[in-house]
């Protein structure tokens, strides 16, 4: 009996089977699910899997994203159970170092420049600066790096990020590492922002865009850092991972807080049994 699809449709040629794109999301928890919808709204890949081991949730999420199909540009959202951690997945799939990147600092980055843009009165992309290290309470702001259409602002003010500054901007920093926890206070949780920001690292990667972004990396060799632990430095991402890290003209004393940030995972690190 000729089904309805039949009568409707001629076979021409076999459709894809592999996608083009297909990004894997580990976790439907708040965080992963930004992560998903900024992917989504950006277009970004053919195919999306989400993995949890939360079987009913997972099943929900894909659920009531596949029902959203209408409004996106992605073809196929999936679903299954497993769970997996970064580093056992690293151990384990002998990927080379370049094509292992942790998000970073590339979200405290985003912060800092959008307070930044607040107090100048400027859109966030018109700021440049960057926060380096660890992802966290020992990360570090690079003041000698900050400019606006290429003008220094520590040339106009020698004291930016020091505690002699009048104006106060070290409290910038503050304010980027303290935000996070502002917001788990206020809300529960954070996610958004997050989302937005590995999505934007996806973005780099699969449209092969070579942009710098500050991504957690092996940085062993680099600014006298002597152990194997992974920091966020300016790097340049593209469609094989990382491709070249930006040496940037740190001053002393931001070399010696890069240093005590590497010193600060080695000494957590150095104590973990291999598998």
């Amino acid at each position: 009996m000729t089904t309805l699809k039949e009568k409707l449709m001629t076979p021409v040629a076999a459709g894809a089977v592999i996608p083009n794109n297909k990004i894997t999301i580990v976790g439907v928890g708040q965080v992963g699910m930004a992560c998903a919808i900024s992917i989504l709204g950006k277009g970004l890949c053919d195919e999306l899997a989400l993995v949890d081991v939360l079987e009913d949730k997972l099943k929900g999420e894909m659920m009531d994203l596949q029902h959203g199909s209408l409004f996106l540009h992605t073809h196929k959202i999936v679903a299954d159970k497993v769970d997996i951690l970064t580093y056992v997945t690293w151990k384990l799939s002998g990927l080379p170092k370049h094509r292992v990147i942790g998000s970073g600092c590339n979200l405290d980055t985003a912060r800092f420049r959008y307070l930044m843009a607040e107090r100048l009165g400027i859109h966030p992309t018109s700021c440049h600066g960057w926060i380096l290290g660890e992802h966290g309470d020992s990360s570090v702001a690079v003041w000698s790096g900050v400019n606006v259409a290429g003008v220094s602002l520590q040339e106009l003010n020698p004291a930016m990020g020091t505690d002699k500054d009048g104006e106060n901007w070290k409290d910038l920093h503050k304010q980027v590492i303290e935000s996070a926890y502002e917001v788990i206070r206020l809300k529960g949780y954070t996610n958004w922002a997050i989302g937005l920001s590995v999505a934007d690292l996806c973005e780099t990667m699969l449209k092969n865009l070579c942009r710098v972004h500050s991504v957690s990396t092996l940085v062993k060799g680099m600014y006298g850092i002597e152990n194997d632990v992974f920091l966020s430095l300016p790097a340049v991402l593209s469609a094989s991972g990382v491709t070249s890290v930006i040496n940037q003209k740190l001053k002393d004393d931001e070399v010696a807080q890069l240093k005590k940030s590497a010193d600060t995972l080695w000494n957590i690190q150095k104590d973990l049994k291999d598998l």
